[in-house]
């Protein structure tokens, strides 16, 4: 029979793994996660997101990816552009298109009243070769194009008016500034107009109008249906 303290020795050092805290893994809950790369989709590998500013300008040639035989599909311009030399920001944009099935670039950038204005360039669409997005003080991106005319708004006294005069209107992007209006405390509010008609080659039978709305500090807060008529 073993002695008492060799006995406690053996024990102790058989319940040792048992006792120390197991190192965490990546399917456990508490295991920290790159939150920014996978809320930025851009696949750059960095945990910080690229920001969309004034560098994200690009103005490279895209006429190879019009004779090739999947533009949309093989990221033809995303390629192109880095085979060209594009910034870091350029690039990221044109990822964050092509993840949305879009083959596209920031063609241009403004500043309108403290809120970033990027254009939009589609080269490989048939139709509709502009867009915008507007970039508030924290990068976030709104597409003034996406979702413009919500069940919701179409509810409005206004709206249901208008629709019920011209049942087959839809709106057709792109969007047209607009000019701006002042919230309270410092705010803003960017106006952006949209024909509203029944088909592409059809005559204009009204206008959407939005009010996209940010702070003082130009951090967006939302988006309004401001006309329909």
């Amino acid at each position: 029979m073993k002695s008492l303290p060799v006995a406690v020795c053996l024990l102790l050092a058989l319940s040792l793994p048992a006792c120390q805290k197991r190192a965490a893994s990546p399917g456990d809950a508490t295991y920290p996660r790159d939150v920014a790369g996978q809320t930025t989709g851009l696949g750059n590998g960095d945990a910080t997101p690229v920001r969309i500013d004034a560098s994200a300008v690009w103005s490279g040639s895209t006429d190879a990816c019009r004779q090739a035989a999947t533009p949309a599909g093989s990221h033809c311009v995303v390629d192109a552009m880095r085979s060209a030399g594009a910034t870091p920001a350029a690039i990221a944009a044109a990822q964050r298109l092509a993840a949305q099935g879009e083959s596209g670039y920031v063609s241009a950038w403004d500043d309108q009243s403290g809120v970033g204005v990027a254009t939009l360039e589609f080269p490989l669409r048939a139709n509709t070769n502009q867009g915008t997005w507007l970039v508030d003080a924290s990068g976030r991106t709104i597409d003034v194009d996406a979702d413009v005319l919500p069940d919701s708004a179409r509810s409005q006294a206004q709206a249901m008016a208008f629709f019920d005069r011209h049942p087959q209107a839809v709106p057709f992007a792109p969007a047209q500034p607009a000019g701006t209006a002042p919230l309270p405390e410092g705010g803003v509010r960017l106006l952006y107009a949209m024909p509203l008609r029944g088909c592409h080659a059809c005559a204009d039978d009204g206008t959407l109008t939005l009010g996209y709305d940010f702070d003082a500090g130009r951090r967006y807060i939302g988006r309004q249906v401001v006309e329909v008529r």
